[in-house]
């Protein structure tokens, strides 16, 4: 469905989850309007909780970048995949140490949950993440490690990450290399869409699922996300999607926005 006014869930909303890159902000410029819709939302519908894929910062990073934008969050406003991926490896594999394909953010992240890592010899288990210098002896390394039956976990599935500039390469390209000369495929994937993903993000903003929404600008991730979650899905066009893609996924947005300076429409119809 469009932009334009909805008839209500039923529920009102109480949360708003937003994804970053592409939604709130491209690069290092805030999206028109973006601000003023974010204030709106903490007026009129309450918690707004700031969700990204993006592993190779950290969300005390995030948090900084959104004030110098203008737009206050602390760090508990922020989760990313890389924080949401360290905590499920010290729960599920408390004593491995993990070969990480990433960048130092996310070995910081690991090392903070005291997790053990190595990046130049094979691991307990293999956790890939968009890297910008990953290369053959990382490949290498990880092959060696999965072909000792070792797990193999990723921060999250998105093929491009949206910029000022175009999009550029992400995680997926670095899984899809490991995929290709192991012959294994990914056991888990913690960022969105992930079950683990919408229990975290559920359980900080503290609502249940039909009182939040879920405003993304890419529909495999955020919306579908929010889909399996039975949020009020927002889907903006600021980012990676354009309307032809809508029809190819099969994920169908609740509401299709311009961007986030349009979120008014939205809460016309869920308040």
């Amino acid at each position: 469905m469009s932009g334009g006014a909805l008839e209500s869930s039923g529920e009102p909303c109480e949360a708003a989850i937003l994804d970053l890159d592409g939604t709130v902000y491209l690069g290092d410029r805030l999206i028109a309007g973006a601000g003023e819709s974010i204030a709106t939302l903490r007026d009129r519908v309450g918690t707004v909780l700031f969700l990204t894929n993006k592993a190779i910062a950290r969300r005390q990073d995030y948090s900084e970048k959104l004030r110098g934008l203008g737009v206050e969050a602390t760090v508990d406003d922020v989760v990313n995949s890389g924080w949401v991926t360290a905590q499920y490896v010290r729960e599920r594999y408390p004593d491995g140490k993990a070969f990480v394909v990433g960048e130092a953010p996310l070995l910081d992240e690991f090392h903070d949950a005291g997790i053990e890592t190595t990046t130049d010899r094979p691991g307990d288990l293999v956790v890939a993440s968009m890297d910008r210098e990953f290369d053959y002896e990382a490949l290498d390394v990880a092959m060696r490690t999965l072909d000792g039956g070792a797990p193999f976990l990723a921060t999250n599935p998105d093929r491009t990450c949206p910029t000022e500039s175009g999009a550029i390469p992400d995680a997926a390209g670095m899984i899809g290399a490991i995929e290709g000369v192991t012959g294994e495929t990914v056991d888990e994937v913690l960022g969105k869409p992930s079950p683990r993903m919408i229990e975290t993000a559920l359980g900080r903003v503290g609502v249940d699922p039909e009182r939040c929404l879920m405003v993304g600008d890419r529909i495999e991730t955020d919306i579908r996300m929010g889909e399996r979650a039975g949020m009020t899905t927002v889907l903006v066009l600021s980012g990676v999607t354009d309307r032809e893609t809508i029809a190819k996924v099969g994920v169908e947005p609740d509401y299709v926005l311009d961007s986030l300076a349009d979120i008014d429409d939205v809460l016309a119809g869920e308040m």
